[in-house]
């Protein structure tokens, strides 16, 4: 909410010379992990490489990148047979000054490239810090964190090669990076679908490199007009699925008429304030809102909207066993009662709100008027189903706060903390009977952005 901001810390490393990207990303919270995506291969063609198993994973992603590009850019407008890069360079800042034999074009010195990864257009080259970036993305998020980040930076290669007339040049970064995630995405699918020759990884795997994305960020207020900016984890990851669910010219025809949701602050006070509401504010703040909102959408399509009360207590409903909704809980009337929305404030739910930030409250609470939406509208609200159109609600509630009778906004992280959320629980996308819509983060993040992009409309017809 305006003033309710909490950031996955990103700090970008600039280099003067590039003009790709180039993040270290300490992380707050809990990571996303993957499962294996490959033994590797022989990484003698990367230069400086010490043969261990980062660069063995690096090796293979590079290599299955060239084949696939191979294929895939001469089909594209303005594409040609496809030219290798000039080099690939692994580098550990740890270990000193590279000799000239191993020395990285673009770069000064080793240090420069510390937790970070880049493509150098002027020498056509790529270059990755494994002695810390690798690593920590392996830990943090399992191996296709370093397959995502790899396929960005190719992805900035391959935006050279189409790039013939030079319309590129003046293209605003914000731009420029949404075009490489979607890349990205596009070879990711690849990955997952077992189309190539050495990396293989489940939706686990997927989610994972959802994850690694979320932590590249930019910090939060960046505006999308900054030279440096590469996109909010909202951007980011609807960049990546556009790629995961198209093809290399859905990504190719990105142009300036994109539209991205990364903005700055409005206010001093709001960036003064760190932006993080405490729960009960928080609550306070969006009831009134969502009564609103949800009303009139059920009123619009001929039903009764009469608005949930909202008790503090323990998020269960009668006849069920449990919390089964998780902290935040729809139940229907009971004896005579009006329904009800119940938070447990008790249980994780302070803990997420502290370490994502208030949306990830906000977006549980509204998933579940959603269900009473639905309730009122006699549509399902238990099942994929119900669990599905809640969610898809809950965003379409999100792209709407601020406009109308809404009297707040969303803060610039608002839309990011929502999308954490739903990488790591399932929640907000389950109908009343505990059962969940999606079992993976990137469905979950795609039903969500589904209503945010399409409007209650495309939720009750069904995502």
């Amino acid at each position: 909410m305006r003033g309710s901001v909490r950031a996955l810390v990103v700090a970008c490393a600039v280099l003067a010379v590039l003009v790709s990207s180039a993040c270290a990303f300490p992380v707050d919270g809990r990571a996303v992990a993957g499962p294996e995506v490959t033994a590797g291969i022989d990484p003698s063609f990367i230069r400086g490489t010490d043969g261990g198993e980062e660069d063995r994973l690096a090796a293979a992603t590079l290599r299955d990148l060239e084949g696939f590009w191979g294929q895939a850019l001469p089909a594209l407008p303005g594409g040609t047979p496809f030219r290798p890069l000039a080099g690939y360079y692994s580098v550990d800042p740890g270990a000193g000054r590279p000799s000239a034999a191993t020395g990285v074009p673009c770069l000064r010195n080793p240090q420069e490239v510390q937790g970070t990864a880049f493509y150098c257009p002027s020498a056509d080259i790529i270059a990755w810090d494994r002695g810390e970036l690798l690593p920590q993305l392996r830990r943090d998020f399992g191996d296709a964190a370093v397959v995502v980040v790899l396929s960005h930076e190719f992805g900035h290669a391959v935006q050279g090669r189409l790039d013939r007339t030079g319309a590129l040049q003046n293209a605003p970064t914000i731009l420029l990076e949404a075009q490489a995630d979607c890349y990205a995405g596009v070879f990711l699918r690849k990955v997952r679908d077992g189309a190539l020759p050495d990396l293989r990884t489940g939706a686990a795997g997927i989610d994972g490199a959802m994850g690694a994305l979320i932590g590249f960020r930019d910090p939060v207020g960046t505006s999308p007009r900054n030279a440096d900016a590469h996109g909010n984890a909202f951007d980011r990851v609807s960049s990546f699925q556009d790629g995961f669910d198209g093809e290399p010219a859905v990504c190719a025809a990105m142009g300036r008429e994109r539209e991205f949701t990364q903005q700055s602050f409005r206010s001093q006070a709001d960036e003064s304030a760190g932006g993080n509401l405490g729960l009960q504010p928080l609550i306070d703040a969006m009831v009134p809102d969502l009564d609103r909102w949800f009303g009139e959408e059920v009123r619009r399509r001929g039903g009764q909207w009469t608005p949930p009360g909202t008790e503090r207590d323990q998020a269960t409903c009668p006849g069920t066993d449990g919390a089964v909704q998780g902290p935040v809980a729809w139940c229907a009337p009971d004896g005579g009662g009006p329904s009800a929305v119940h938070i447990d404030a008790a249980g994780r739910l302070p803990t997420d709100h502290a370490q994502i930030g208030d949306y990830a409250t906000g977006t549980l609470l509204a998933s579940r008027y959603g269900t009473a939406a639905l309730a009122a509208l006699n549509r399902p609200t238990t099942g994929a189903e119900g669990g599905r159109a809640a969610l898809c609600l809950a965003g379409a509630y999100s792209a709407a706060v601020g406009t109308g009778g809404s009297s707040f906004a969303l803060s610039p992280g608002d839309l990011d903390e929502g999308v954490t959320l739903l990488l790591r629980e399932d929640t907000p996308s389950r109908g009343t009977d505990g059962v969940a819509a999606a079992g993976t983060g990137y469905e979950r993040i795609r039903v969500f952005r589904a209503g945010v992009t399409g409007g209650p409309d495309a939720c009750l017809r069904g995502v």
